[in-house]
């Protein structure tokens, strides 16, 4: 379990290169001053910002198994985790699609920034994101699971991943779903948060 700041740096380290960890750094920087202009992240978060935002990102890796893309993020919103995980690996493909404007602008200004060619932005609903065959499929507090499952199903595949923080509500959650849906995922503990967990899932949902 990662407790501090020295800790999360490394962790997130491990699971890029030197390049990598200063794309970071410097989007931790842009990420404060942009919060400041708009509602991003909770200020108090950002006295923390490796452990509660870029170790939580990166640790989705981790479950990712074979995973290398292409990845779709749903409702990015400042870019967690979509956008640390581009910056971290520049060379694995990851649509982030977030509807909100001067989000969705905020998202295009950093890729532009970093000049990622992996990344690309869908400024629209899920619903108008023409479909596609996903690898990895994440979402943090995006929409409560069983209306994930129905507006995403489009975008998967028998072997693509679920990665979907939920906080502490996650066995909660998948308790209350059907049968095919409880055995499609399991609970794994987040890394960075002793009361947050991870549903980690694969397949495609059933109709």
């Amino acid at each position: 379990m990662i407790t501090n700041e020295e800790e999360a740096r490394a962790f997130c380290a491990a699971r890029c290169d030197a390049d990598g960890m200063a794309r970071i750094e410097r989007f931790a920087g842009m990420l404060a001053e942009e919060n400041a202009r708009q509602n991003l992240v909770s200020a108090a978060s950002l006295e923390t910002v490796w452990q509660r935002h870029m170790a939580d990102s990166l640790q989705l890796l981790d479950y990712a198994g074979d995973g290398v893309g292409p990845w779709l993020d749903l409702g990015s919103g400042p870019g967690l985790p979509g956008l640390v995980l581009a910056l971290a690996r520049p060379n694995m493909p990851i649509g982030l699609v977030e509807s909100r404007r001067k989000r969705f602008e905020w998202l295009e200004q950093v890729k532009g920034e970093f000049g990622l060619s992996n990344c690309t932005v869908h400024g629209k609903r899920l619903e108008h994101v023409d479909s596609c065959e996903t690898g990895v499929i994440t979402a943090r507090a995006f929409a409560p699971l069983d209306k994930l499952l129905r507006l995403s199903a489009r975008f998967s595949t028998r072997s693509t991943i679920w990665l979907l923080p939920k906080g502490r509500s996650a066995a909660q959650e998948l308790s209350e779903q059907p049968h095919a849906t409880r055995q499609m995922f399991h609970v794994e503990q987040s890394q960075t948060d002793a009361e947050a967990a991870i549903l980690v899932g694969k397949g495609k949902p059933a109709p």
